[in-house]
């Protein structure tokens, strides 16, 4: 992003995306919803290392993300250990080693994005960037690249919704009162 509207996409979640792959999880696991809160809490008791789990698309090629495939590889772990659905321990690990699954690719395929583009900063937003990992790993691994990182206060990395109206907002022509501006729900940001 070099400015407000001038800013290019280069990667993208294929399906799942992480907060979606957190709230899917945390169903099948009988915990509720948002799943991101939730099992970042659990996971804080958890051993991330416990469970094998895969990290969809880390080695792609590409700066795409998918989650759907981390997200079955629970669903079939589960069916092996039922016991997994019982709260304790075993759950703890099963949550950490989760999240350490999709921050593992998050955190390496940013640092890697920023370093192939010269990134001079990295702003992390949005729901999955209230969980405390995912915002000490891409801290630790910026700064070990000596890139700037920002993250908003944890009351401001909600949902999207208002990230995509900003942006709407400056993306529309001659707006400068809300209730002027026309829903586009096809409008592009690239």
């Amino acid at each position: 992003m070099k400015s407000i509207n001038k800013f290019e996409k280069i990667g993208s979640t294929r399906d799942d995306a992480a907060g979606e792959a957190f709230d899917k999880v945390s169903k099948m696991l009988g915990l509720g919803y948002p799943g991101g809160p939730i099992i970042s809490k659990l996971a804080e008791k958890g051993d991330p290392l416990k469970y094998e789990l895969p990290r969809p698309m880390l080695h792609s090629g590409d700066f795409d993300f998918s989650f759907s495939g981390l997200k079955t590889a629970v669903f079939y772990f589960l069916k092996k250990h039922p016991e997994m659905l019982k709260k304790g321990k075993a759950q703890n690990d099963l949550c950490a080693s989760f999240q350490e699954a999709v921050v593992d690719v998050l955190v390496q395929k940013t640092i890697k994005a920023a370093k192939k583009h010269n990134i001079k900063s990295i702003l992390l937003a949005g729901g999955v960037s209230a969980n405390n990992e995912l915002r000490n790993r891409v801290s630790e691994s910026a700064k070990k690249e000596k890139i700037k990182f920002f993250v908003p206060e944890k009351i401001f990395s909600t949902d999207n919704a208002a990230m995509i109206a900003t942006s709407a907002f400056f993306n529309q022509k001659n707006a400068t009162d809300w209730k002027n501006i026309d829903a586009d729900a096809n409008l592009k940001l690239v």
